[in-house]
């Protein structure tokens, strides 16, 4: 660790970074507003903001203007000064890559979509070449419509539907593609030279993790699982995301929660993800055929539709898979202690059916007099959570050092 610096200058220059950070992340997050709204939001003194957003205008980060009216003793009111982000030629950029297709999107600082576009890639197992194609031409046509538009891209991440870690990142292994370890920053910017020099490889579940905990006020410690490719999850723990040395926590639909049991892709016997994955529900409701001709998001999105429907051959391939989960959950809330355990993916639309299989479990006996069991709520973000989650990601780290937005295109 680099010693501190005698003067404290160190110290005061990461001070000043955080809290110019704060300012630009509330008014991405809430819009243009006064500096005495700035100061009750982020909870600086009027001094600080005074002094942080003169340096903010000067740099051309910060606009501002007359608008709105204030009161004033005379009833006449006064224009507000508001201030907003002066962004407009700033954009940021998601490519994700699930079992099914590549998507981009394009959008704001403050999160408006402005280019989206997604195209199937035919899932040729054990093949990452012909789909790395697909998604290099995703990139591409997003960054040629960012050149369009006049916008600079400054925050790019890229969603992976498997577990990532190193450094510099890889997809450790996709089971849904048939990859072993594959560089796949590496092998975009070999197709796509544009690719930024600091675009952040990252899994879905996590940055969707983080979107639906946004959503919940006050909830500081969650579990999230979901099941769309795969089954994935992450933990938060005191607000802050568990992820371990080798970036491999949340791997849920790898526990080895049936005794013998099948073997997995992973090595592992009896693997969640073996009698409660998408691929297993999908063939025992008797739609094998669907997830081959139009994929996973569509055959799975029709499992829902039969199952609200009461078809007994969905329903006999759900209640198995939905006892293993409640399972699962069961052990895994003794584990974490969470305030509340969300439901992602396909699940989320049948979280009503597993929260009594999970209530009737209930806790060890040696624990029950202390135990509440956690609530089980249904993601709100539904198939895009990991894409909110990104460009959260993305704007959080650009508003991190904000200077970055008084950069000017030559």
């Amino acid at each position: 660790m680099t010693p501190l610096p005698r003067d404290g200058s160190r110290v005061s220059s990461d001070i000043r970074r955080h809290n110019l950070g704060l300012l630009t992340r509330q008014l991405a997050s809430a819009g243009p507003q006064s500096r005495t709204r700035l100061a009750e939001a982020t909870g600086l003194t009027k001094g600080a903001i005074t002094a942080l957003t003169a340096a903010l205008v000067k740099a051309g980060v910060l606009k501002e203007g007359a608008e709105g009216a204030s009161p004033s003793r005379s009833g006449t009111g006064r224009k507000r000064t508001l201030l907003r982000l002066a962004a407009d030629d700033v954009a940021l950029l998601v490519i994700q890559l699930d079992a099914d297709s590549a998507t981009a999107l394009l959008t704001t600082v403050a999160g408006d979509e402005l280019f989206r576009m997604e195209r199937q890639h035919g899932r040729p197992m054990g093949r990452p070449g012909p789909i790395i194609d697909v998604l290099a031409d995703t990139l591409r046509q997003a960054l040629d419509e960012a050149a369009r538009i006049s916008r600079r891209v400054l925050g790019t991440v890229v969603v992976v539907f498997a577990p990532v870690s190193g450094d510099p990142a890889i997809v450790l292994a996709d089971t849904d593609l048939g990859w072993g370890p594959v560089d796949l920053l590496g092998e975009l910017r070999a197709r796509e030279p544009r690719l930024a020099a600091d675009a952040r490889l990252c899994p879905d579940a996590t940055l969707a993790a983080q979107a639906e905990r946004s959503l919940l006020d006050g909830i500081d410690d969650m579990l999230y699982i979901k099941s769309n490719s795969g089954i994935g999850g992450a933990a938060i723990s005191g607000g802050r995301l568990i992820v371990g040395p080798r970036s491999m926590a949340g791997a849920f639909g790898h526990l080895a929660v049936v005794p013998d049991g099948e073997l997995c892709l992973c090595g592992q016997h009896g693997c969640l993800v073996t009698v409660a994955g998408p691929e297993v529900v999908l063939r025992d409701a008797g739609l094998d055929a669907l997830l081959q001709s139009d994929g996973l998001s569509a055959a799975l999105a029709e499992f829902v539709r039969r199952m609200r429907a009461g078809d007994e051959q969905a329903i006999a391939a759900w209640e198995p898979a939905a006892r293993w989960v409640a399972k699962t959950l069961s052990l895994l809330s003794i584990v974490f202690d969470p305030d509340v355990i969300v439901l992602g993916g396909y699940w989320a639309e049948l979280a009503d059916t597993v929260d009594p299989l999970f209530q009737r479990l209930g806790p060890p006996v040696a624990l029950a007099a202390g135990w509440t069991p956690p609530a089980i709520l249904a993601g709100t973000l539904g198939a895009d959570a990991a894409l909110h989650g990104a460009v959260w990601h993305a704007r959080d780290r650009l508003l991190a050092d904000p200077m970055q937005l008084s950069a000017r295109r030559d």
